[in-house]
């Protein structure tokens, strides 16, 4: 499996599921509506000659408000939602077979590399940095003349994964890394995604 290829599954899923709370904090909201204009329908009733004024005031406020309560509860579901997603993608990542997780790693070390002369740190807890996975790598650069990669004697506790090191550069390619910007991705498609349902709302009033 790819490194883009498992970015992309970690992503879909968690859409998918971030969706589902965006639906639901629309039925929520659709909900709320249906409510007030039932209220206002009694209202009405009870005074005409005030209905008019009263009931727009009365009917965009508490639509506001509810507006509020849907977007908090939206903005809450997801953060509790995407913690969730992505533990779960991390985990997945940690218990691909040896041979999809060499992949990757090597996949995402050659698109990491920039000078080819970079030592690589693995993490702690992680057995399949080694100098094989290296060996392959270097392979694959030498095409691009950059096949120099040496295996580092120390490593760190990056959780999985791997650093470059060249100097006093650091690249970090660790696990958390990975997932943790594949979530801020994902966080910015869907604020936009809010936004623009809100923008869509405010039109339509």
């Amino acid at each position: 499996m790819e490194a883009d290829q498992v970015i992309a599954k970690i992503l879909s899923d968690a859409r998918a599921q971030a969706e589902a709370i965006r639906q639901q904090a629309e039925e929520r909201e659709a909900a709320e509506t249906a409510k007030l204009d039932e209220d206002l329908v009694r209202f009405e009733q009870e005074t005409r000659t005030l209905a008019e004024k009263a009931a727009a005031g009365e009917r965009s406020q508490r639509l506001a408000v509810a507006r509020m309560e849907a977007a908090k509860e939206y903005v809450t579901g997801k953060a509790a939602l995407l913690d969730e997603v992505f533990t779960q993608a991390r985990q997945k990542i940690e218990k691909l077979p040896e041979a999809e997780y060499r992949e990757l790693m090597a996949a995402l070390m050659a698109a990491a590399v920039e000078s080819g002369e970079e030592k690589v740190v693995a993490g702690r807890s992680d057995p399949w940095i080694d100098a094989k996975l290296v060996a392959a790598v270097n392979d694959r650069l030498k095409d691009q003349n950059k096949g120099r990669l040496t295996l580092a004697e120390d490593k760190h506790n990056l959780g999985g994964g791997f650093l470059l090191r060249r100097g006093k550069v650091r690249t970090n390619v660790s696990l958390g890394v990975l997932v943790e910007q594949a979530r801020k991705d994902l966080e910015i498609d869907v604020a936009k995604d809010l936004f623009s349902n809100e923008a869509d709302t405010g039109r339509a009033r």
